[in-house]
């Protein structure tokens, strides 16, 4: 007997990656998937439907979610039959690009608000459910910005690599309830959202920033970031398909955006490894065993901070260097 499909919850679904990925999977011809497809703004929701097709309304639903919000996600989850999430894919995300000085705490806050808090607290409400049936996935559309800092993208990155420590050490205590964890940590991707952004940032002020610092930041990374994207971006596409996002029989680890099929057993959709789209693979997050005693971190290479990122080192001191020990696992 066929097993019933399993609840896709979704973040962030109006473009980009969580559009493609819960277009994917409601489409997906054995209908292995009940795809809850949410965004802030509903007003956005005309490209996801128009994508849906057929599905729409069978086997992708729309729902509105502010991950910001405890009463948006409380109503969100009321909406779902039974209000249980067999899989959770948290993607909504912000970004900010710039010199720290020319950037206020207040859009600092709100990128935590929502990379960092969004996910937890989108956790937080689906947990106690993925326990009591003793099983779940947990999904984490990171960034390779979590494992490098990037130059004039400190907030941002850091956004990202408080994602991974937090994940990394829930990964473990969940395994005992069959509830994997995993870590997609795209290269650049090539969206609308990145356009504008990238255009915003071309003609912002930056008051309080002093003058060599605004040069570089114009005349040194804005140049270097368009032509990386132009380079060597990636479509959301690129992304499903080369991470493992898409419906799959078996588990795979990804390097390079190759994919290396290592079944393990027939749960399908993702894999419960970090899976990298163009981007240095790690360890994994959390397979059927927890992880084993490795560093840490790697001691980053001093220039560029980012794959196909070519920018000259500003003048003054070699940037941080730091020493990673092993530290073993308890």
């Amino acid at each position: 007997m066929a097993e019933p499909p399993r609840t896709v919850l979704i973040s962030g679904c109006s473009t980009g990656i969580g559009l493609e990925l819960a277009v994917q999977l409601a489409q997906d011809p054995r209908q292995r998937f009940q795809v809850v497809a949410t965004m802030r703004d509903l007003g956005k929701k005309g490209m996801l439907e128009a994508a849906a097709g057929e599905a729409l309304g069978q086997t992708l639903t729309v729902a509105q979610l502010d991950v910001c919000s405890d009463e948006s996600v409380a109503q969100c989850l009321s909406c779902i039959q039974g209000g249980e999430v067999d899989v959770l894919v948290n993607n909504a995300g912000v970004g900010l690009v710039g010199p720290i000085e020319g950037l206020s705490l207040a859009a600092m806050q709100k990128v935590f608000d929502t990379n960092f808090f969004g996910a937890v607290r989108l956790v937080k409400a689906v947990l106690p459910g993925m326990k009591k049936r003793r099983q779940g996935h947990i999904v984490v559309v990171s960034s390779v910005m979590g494992l490098q800092g990037v130059v004039f993208n400190e907030v941002y990155a850091a956004s990202k690599f408080a994602l991974e420590g937090f994940f990394e050490s829930l990964a473990v205590q969940l395994l005992q309830f069959n509830i994997f964890v995993s870590l997609v940590e795209p290269g650049p991707v090539a969206t609308e959202f990145e356009g504008k952004l990238m255009e915003q940032v071309s003609t912002a002020e930056f008051p309080g920033t002093d003058p060599d610092t605004l040069r570089y930041f114009r005349d040194s990374y804005l140049p270097a970031s368009r032509e990386l994207f132009r380079n060597v971006g990636q479509s959301p596409q690129d992304v499903v398909q080369s991470s493992g996002l898409r419906p799959t029989g078996h588990r795979q680890r990804h390097r390079l955006g190759q994919t290396t099929p290592a079944p393990t057993d027939q749960r399908p959709l993702l894999p419960a490894d970090r899976a990298q789209s163009r981007g240095p693979l790690r360890r994994p997050v959390c397979a059927n065993h927890p992880p084993p005693a490795l560093p840490l971190a790697a001691p980053p290479p001093p220039w560029p901070s980012m794959p196909g990122l070519r920018l000259p080192p500003p003048p003054g001191p070699a940037p941080v260097s730091r020493a990673s020990p092993t530290l073993p696992h308890p």
